[in-house]
Formats: C-alpha cells, sequence, structure tokens
C-alpha cells in the first residue's frame, strides 16, 4: 500500500524577497567640528594642510556623479588619514566614521594612489646647488660629518602573510614585512624612497640593484660631489661611507663617532615617521603591492608633514660654517676616501 508523504513546512523553498534597497548612513564627520589639536589627534594634520593636500588632491578625487551620498575630497582623506593614523581594521573605522567598510577600502585605494602619483613632487634628490648646500651644512652642524648628501637605511614594515612567495617575505627575525630603503635629508626629508622588496632581502642587495646606486656610480666623480653616510651593513663605496669596522688610532674614532651622530637623522626619521602613521606599525592587511603603496603614500604625507611643519619634527640649530673637502689626489675607492676625511678632519 503506498503513502503519499506531504512536504513539511520546513523544506519548503521560501519565497524570494524583491531586492532590498541599498542605505545609506550618514557620514558623521566634519572637518569644522574639530580644533586643529583634534584634528591632529586622530588625522595627524591640521585643518590648513587638510585643505593643502585637498587641493592638490582635488582633480583625482572628485566623483564625477551627482548623487547626494558621494564622497567630497575633505570626507575621503579624513577617511584614509583615519586609516594610516591608526592602522585599524576597515570595519572599524567604517563604524567609527559612519561609513561602509566597502567604502572605507575604495577610498584608501584611491587617497592612496593619489598621493603616491605625486611622489615625485614631493620626494626629491638633491641636485639643485643652493640645496645640495643647505643638506650639506645641515648634516655637518648636527654631527660634524662633511660633504653628507644624505643617511640612508632599511627598515621593515610589518604585513600578513602572502599567498605568493610567502617564505621571501619572512624577516630574520621570523615575521612578514617589506624591506624599505629611504634616504633622508637633514631635517628629516624623504629623498629616495625604495619599497618594493621582500623582508629577507639584505640591506646591501637593496641598494646594490636600486636606480639611486646606479645614479650614483655614474654622476660620483670626485669627492666633491659628496656621499651617503650608511651603517656597516653597507659596502663602502666612493659615494657610501661607513664606519670602520675596528677603528686603528683617534683620527679613524673620531671618524666612526662623527659618523654615527649623523647618520642616526635616519632612524629618528624611521620613528617620526612610524609615529604619526600607526599602520607602518600594523599589519598591513593587503596585498604586498598595495602595502608598497601606502609606504609610499605614507612617505609623501610625511615630507609634506614637514614643509608645512605639523607637529612631530625635530628642532634644527643654524648650522655651522663646514669647511671642504674637495682636494684630494689618493685613491677613489670607498676606504681611500675614508681614510682621507679621517686624517683630514679627525686627527687632531
Amino acid at each position: 500500500m503506498a503513502f503519499m508523504v506531504r512536504p513539511s513546512a520546513a523544506f519548503m523553498v521560501p519565497e524570494v524577497n524583491a531586492r532590498q534597497q541599498k542605505r545609506f548612513r550618514a557620514v558623521n564627520f566634519a572637518l569644522m567640528n574639530y580644533t586643529d589639536s583634534e584634528l591632529r589627534d586622530r588625522y595627524r594634520f591640521g585643518r590648513e594642510s587638510i585643505n593643502y593636500i585637498a587641493n592638490i588632491l582635488r582633480e583625482d578625487l572628485e566623483r564625477p556623479t551627482q548623487r547626494s551620498h558621494a564622497l567630497n575630497v575633505d570626507q575621503q582623506l579624513m577617511i584614509a588619514f583615519r586609516f594610516y593614523a591608526s592602522g585599524s581594521f576597515l570595519q572599524v573605522i567604517g563604524d567609527t566614521m559612519g561609513v561602509d567598510k566597502s567604502t572605507v577600502s575604495r577610498v584608501i585605494v584611491d587617497v592612496t594612489d593619489a598621493l603616491v602619483k605625486r611622489k615625485n613632487e614631493f620626494i626629491k634628490w638633491p641636485t639643485q646647488e643652493c640645496y645640495i648646500r643647505q643638506v650639506q651644512d645641515g648634516f655637518f652642524a648636527l654631527g660634524g660629518f662633511p660633504s653628507v648628501l644624505g643617511c640612508i637605511d632599511g627598515t621593515h614594515i610589518r604585513i600578513q602573510a602572502p599567498t605568493r612567495d610567502e617564505p621571501a617575505y619572512v624577516n630574520r627575525k621570523g615575521y612578514h614585512t617589506i624591506n624599505v630603503q629611504a634616504v633622508c635629508d637633514h631635517e628629516g626629508k624623504f629623498t629616495n624612497v625604495c619599497a618594493k622588496w621582500p623582508g629577507s632581502t639584505h640591506d646591501s642587495h637593496i641598494f646594490r640593484t636600486s636606480t639611486l646606486c646606479e645614479y650614483l656610480e655614474r654622476s660620483h666623480t670626485s669627492i666633491s660631489d659628496g656621499f651617503l653616510l650608511g651603517d656597516s651593513g653597507y659596502p663602502c663605496r666612493p659615494f657610501l661611507q661607513t664606519p670602520y669596522m675596528t677603528p686603528q688610532g683617534n683620527a679613524q674614532q673620531r671618524y666612526n663617532d662623527s659618523l654615527c651622530a649623523t647618520r642616526v637623522t635616519i632612524e629618528r626619521t624611521f620613528g617620526r615617521w612610524k609615529r604619526r602613521f600607526h599602520v607602518l606599525h600594523s599589519d598591513i592587511r593587503m596585498s604586498p603591492s598595495r602595502g608598497c603603496q601606502i609606504v609610499l603614500a605614507c612617505a609623501v604625507l610625511h615630507n609634506i608633514s614637514i614643509l608645512l611643519n605639523e607637529p612631530l619634527q625635530d628642532d634644527n640649530d643654524n648650522p655651522d660654517e663646514q669647511p671642504t673637502v674637495d682636494t684630494y689626489g689618493g685613491r677613489h675607492d670607498g676606504r681611500g676616501i675614508s681614510d682621507h676625511i679621517a686624517n683630514t678632519f679627525f686627527s687632531s
């Protein structure tokens, strides 16, 4: 005898609802609601600086739409700056500022790309004679080392483990990073930034294969052209001076002391840079390529902050008049120039 089983209501296919209408949350922030101090606490820039950056990026960030819910340039900047300043999850930033997580992600990409597009305007190698002299005088006032064009070092920016080439991004301390090479001037402004190498790459390799090294090898012809200062992880070259590993005598020891006192500028610059933009401390929850773009964007903003005299900038004393090092007839190699500098300026 056959039985017919009536289908249970629990297994019946529910009726498909009509598409839910998209809801827009009111954006609960405005530039005029905060004092300059409150703006700097949250976004790292005061009102005038935000307006300055907005004017620079307006062409790229203005939305070609008449919809009433489109974010204006100031709102986009404040979302991105909040991310750079805090390094928080996108969802947290969205909940805090009253926008969807997808909107936060899209805004960060747009602002980052707009800043990176202008990196050559704000991250410049010293080529003009007046600027070169200003940089050399500034470094001489800091540590007494002559003819310094910049200080070079690498710093690791932590990222999440990538899906491709994951082992290459594990640094010597055992976590995933991008190794960023940078050069700064006496004020702590970046004059060259290379942010594309995995964390396992050694500093010397990054420099040796960089366009900066290629440029210096081609353009540096005499000691009067000046040089970079680096730590012992770099090779000593005519255009890159490093400490003596085992200094012999008072002159070489004073050379080392002066070099270290001057080179610490890049370490202080990294410290101020990361204090200003906490995203450089946290895991950048994006691909390595997008993480590199964020690093460059924060480097541009760092230089802008110094240009506009925003806080977190060290005060510099007036530079003393420095001696020249344009008379040198010895061998044109790294240690030959080191010996000349040590014996000429640090032997007494």
